[in-house]
Parts: C-alpha cells; sequence; structure tokens
C-alpha cells in the first residue's frame, strides 16, 4: 500500500473503503493512490478540501464518485462542472479510460490544482481542464456529471446548454435527490425535460448514493 495515502489502523472505514474500490478496479489502484495522496497533501493545503477531510477521501469522496462508474454511456465526452477538486471527474477518468473528461472550473486556484494534478496522474490524452463557467460555454457533451455544486433548479439554468438536445446529466445528491427532483418540476416541465433517481454504488462494500438523471422528455 502507498505509505502515503491515509489509511491507518486509526480509520477502518477509510481502510474498508480502499480494499473495496482496490478489489472492484485493480488496474486502476496506483492511480486511484497517487490522486488520494494529492487529495491529502495538497487538496487540503490548497483549501480545496476541508482539513477534516483528510481521513474521509476514500469512505466519502471517491466511492461516491465513483458510483457513477456503471452508468455512463461507452466511450462519452463527459464535462464534470464544478470540478474543484477534481471529484467526481478524476476518479471517473481513471476507471474508465474509455472516456474523455472536461474539467470545467472557473476558480483559478482550483484549475490551476487540476491542471496539475491530470499532469502528475498522466492523465492529460483524456483529461482537460476549462476554466470557464459553466453557463458561459459554448460547448455541448453526451453527460454532464457534478457534485455539490448546486440545487438540482439551478443546475439545470447552468448545465442544459451542455448537453441538450441528446445527452444527459448525472447530479449526485444522495438523500436530497427526490426532494430535489420535485422543487425542480416545472422548470423540467417548462424546459421538457425529464428526471428519474438512481440508487448506486461503486463497489458492493462501500456505501451507495442517489444520483438524478436529467434528459429530454
Amino acid at each position: 500500500m502507498n505509505d502515503s495515502v491515509p489509511v491507518t489502523e486509526q480509520n477502518p472505514d477509510e481502510a474498508a473503503a480502499r480494499s473495496a474500490l482496490v478489489e472492484r478496479f485493480p488496474e486502476a489502484a496506483d492511480q486511484l493512490d497517487a490522486y488520494v495522496a494529492v487529495l491529502a497533501t495538497k487538496g487540503i493545503e490548497w483549501g480545496l478540501l476541508g482539513p477534516r477531510e483528510g481521513d474521509k477521501l476514500w469512505s466519502r469522496h471517491v466511492s461516491n464518485s465513483l458510483a457513477l462508474v456503471d452508468v455512463l454511456p461507452l466511450g462519452s465526452d463527459v464535462a464534470d462542472v464544478g470540478s474543484g477538486a477534481g471529484l467526481p471527474g478524476i476518479p471517473l477518468a481513471i476507471t474508465r479510460p474509455d472516456l474523455r473528461f472536461t474539467l470545467v472550473e472557473p476558480l483559478l486556484r482550483r484549475a490551476t490544482f487540476l491542471n496539475e494534478t491530470i499532469e502528475e496522474l498522466g492523465l492529460e490524452d483524456r483529461v482537460r481542464v476549462d476554466r470557464i463557467r459553466a453557463e458561459d460555454s459554448d460547448d455541448v457533451f453526451d453527460v454532464v456529471v457534478c457534485r455539490a455544486v448546486a440545487s438540482l433548479d439551478k443546475l439545470l439554468r447552468w448545465t442544459t446548454p451542455l448537453f441538450l438536445p441528446n445527452g444527459e446529466l448525472l447530479a449526485l445528491k444522495g438523500q436530497s435527490a427526490e426532494r430535489e427532483v420535485s422543487e425542480a418540476a416545472n422548470w423540467m416541465k417548462h424546459a421538457k425535460l425529464r428526471a428519474e433517481v438512481l440508487e448506486i454504488r461503486a463497489a458492493a462494500d462501500v456505501e451507495g448514493t442517489r444520483a438524478i438523471r436529467v434528459t429530454r422528455a
């Protein structure tokens, strides 16, 4: 095990989550370890993650991001909107080499972190950073993903031009999924969109979550 990865006897949840994910994605183990090491050091030092998140990187952040791994269509162009520290985009790029990612992040410090991390992990051939607000982008993608960015109604206002008419939004939401779908119902009806809530998890022995999938009605 990489000694820089914050998995210790005092963090049994971290050890269990790492073990489950490495068993599920053995070919990606080294890159996932390297990414978690970056999050545990520079990610916290630069303020992209809170100082208390260091013992939750596998069990909360990586496992939650990878819950989307089985619902992304083969060979898709994917935008990770509000990528921040690269969640969920970087773990997904590591485990799904068939996908191409654009990490959409308007803030300079975060964009710099993302570019340096992509280079360190050797992902430059499939992952790029676009330092722009989602609503200002002219690109169109097969899939837009996001995690902990904004409520669904705001997300839709920002991102629908990025995935319509033929793409989809996959927003990690957890327990708030049904409520946010309900609150955005009128806007979706007006925009001729439909939403479904997915129950997803990265591996059998890690905590599952919910995602909202939005497509054209």
